[in-house]
């Protein structure tokens, strides 16, 4: 019973003095409390941030082609073939490829790689009307030539220089809530890849 009088006094003391090292020692370190605090903020909203950046634009064109019939060096009949073309061109940037660096210690938030831009452009041809004759008949092979001449026209109409400007454009204003919560923690944002113009921010 004095044994248990004794222990019991004893083991409160233990736990006291643990109690008040473990919040001593958790004052001494709060620095270190917000390193990680900043960096799980950081490293979430990256992880949140949409994937794939895209920028469309739709365009649409009508061309005719004329085609004559020439009988001894002279034109005898002619037809024409009208087509219709809508054109969709896209500039994405996979999001995936890219490469960011928390350094929390230095409070750096560092872009060590960016991808490519990547430009798909379609183009789909309407056959609109077809003015035919007698003698000089429109062939299966007439039609497969002005439809690829359309294509290639349409193609070569796109400005892929402007198309990818304004993806870029695009592309910053999707990482643009990252550099504000970035600045908003204090952090620095460093563009080791030399592509994006960052410091100006």
């Amino acid at each position: 019973m004095k044994n248990l009088k004794v222990i019991v006094p004893f083991l409160a003391g233990v736990i006291l003095m643990m109690i008040l090292f473990f919040s001593f020692r958790s004052c001494l370190n709060p620095a270190e409390k917000t390193e990680k605090s900043d960096y799980y903020i950081l490293t979430n909203q990256i992880s949140k941030m949409n994937k794939m950046v895209v920028l469309e634009q739709n365009t649409s064109s009508m061309q005719k082609t004329k085609m004559g019939y020439e009988f001894f060096g002279k034109e005898v009949s002619s037809n024409s073939i009208i087509t219709y073309t809508k054109t969709n061109a896209q500039v994405s940037y996979d999001l995936n490829k890219m490469k960011m660096e928390v350094d929390s210690v230095n409070k750096k938030l560092i872009i060590t790689e960016l991808p490519e831009p990547e430009i798909r452009i379609t183009p789909s041809v309407e056959i609109q009307s077809l003015d035919d004759s007698f003698f000089n008949r429109i062939s299966e092979k007439d039609i497969k030539n002005v439809t690829q001449k359309a294509k290639t026209t349409a193609i070569n109409s796109i400005d892929q220089n402007r198309l990818k400007g304004e993806g870029k454009q695009q592309l910053m204003e999707n990482l643009n809530s990252i550099f504000v919560l970035a600045k908003a923690l204090n952090y620095t944002i460093e563009d080791q890849t030399g592509k994006l113009g960052i410091l100006k921010l």
